[in-house]
């Protein structure tokens, strides 16, 4: 049986190999422990030294330059094998840090929103775009809004990896987080496949609890190509992906305001909010509690997927400055 000690700093390591894992750069301990943060860790520069040093003895990293690290190859087998249980509610880990590192002020329309980055072969950047644009125009997004970066340059946290164009979107979180500093608990529940017919939500097909998953269920659903995402931006029948929150109905009256404002905004999201304690989407409520479906923001980029354009997707990745977003039809 593992130790209570040895777990603990199994849990660090793991972090720090997720860290180094989403970096196409090697990485310096100071920025390791920023990022640590974005998983509920909180290690000061000189402890990730240690634990770094620990790793580099078991091959799990590599030393590059004065004071930067790289991922190994056995590290990314670690990180796939090691600790499963502890890796189970990464997702939610994840909902609940961007939340609170949303600062977008509803009445100056500034301030950070959290994004998703998706990296698209160069080649197939273009042919991608004229995929996704029927997506944002059908409004089966979050926002219209997205950043584009060249390879070499980053996106928040991330650097485009050679021969690659990385793409933002708006990530549905931004309703958490503006929630979030109205005062209001929001309960992310799960991701799901929304079936839609005749430009309606009607049920939930597919669900994963965020509570019990280590991944984005974004990215499940369009790796394993169970979305139509085009056929419901184009006929208004398909499968899209969506989230389903529950707050408390005492919350109604602020939740429509927020929403509504962030709507004129530009920031939509809200597919549907349900009555209380009655289900939506064929999704159970809680007692006292209103459910509420969200769009999710990787729809344009499903879209892609299904045309055969496969991109490497980081759900849920990290905050971006609203005014550096650019309206998708710019592009």
């Amino acid at each position: 049986m593992i130790g209570t000690d040895t777990k603990e700093v199994e849990r660090k390591v793991l972090a720090i190999l997720k860290v180094l894992s989403e970096s196409q750069e090697a990485l310096g301990a100071r920025v390791i422990a920023q990022r640590l943060k974005n998983y509920g860790v909180d290690l000061g520069e000189r402890a990730v030294r240690y634990h770094l040093k620990l790793m580099d003895e078991r091959g799990l990293t590599l030393l590059a330059g004065h004071d930067g690290r790289l991922i190994t190859q056995k590290g990314i087998e670690e990180l796939g094998d090691a600790l499963v249980g502890d890796k189970v509610g990464f997702a939610i880990a994840r909902i609940e840090m961007l939340a609170f590192r949303t600062d977008f002020d509803l009445d100056e329309g500034k301030g950070s929103v959290p994004v998703n980055i998706s990296f698209f072969p160069k080649r197939k950047f273009s042919r991608a775009l004229g995929m996704m644009k029927p997506v944002f125009a059908a409004g089966l997004c979050v926002s219209e809004r997205v950043a584009v970066a060249r390879e070499g340059q980053q996106l928040g946290e991330l650097t485009v990896p050679e021969g690659h164009v990385g793409l933002a979107t708006v990530c549905s979180i931004v309703i958490n987080g503006t929630l979030l500093k109205a005062g209001v608990p929001i309960d992310s529940r799960f991701g799901g496949i929304l079936q839609i017919r005749n430009r309606k939500p009607l049920r939930f097909v597919e669900l994963i609890n965020y509570a019990g998953s280590s991944l984005d269920p974004s990215e499940v659903f369009i790796r394993a190509r169970m979305t139509s995402v085009r056929g419901a931006a184009e006929d208004g029948n398909g499968k899209i992906l969506a989230n389903f929150r529950e707050i408390p109905a005492a919350c109604r009256s602020i939740v429509e305001r927020v929403t509504g404002r962030l709507n004129q905004i530009g920031l939509g999201g809200l597919l549907v909010m349900g009555n209380t304690s009655e289900p939506v989407c064929e999704i159970p409520v809680e007692l006292n509690r209103i459910g509420m479906v969200l769009v999710g923001g990787l729809n344009p980029v499903a879209a892609a997927e299904e045309a055969g354009i496969e991109a490497q997707n980081h759900g849920m990745s990290t905050v971006m400055d609203y005014k550096k977003l650019t309206r998708i039809w710019e592009l």
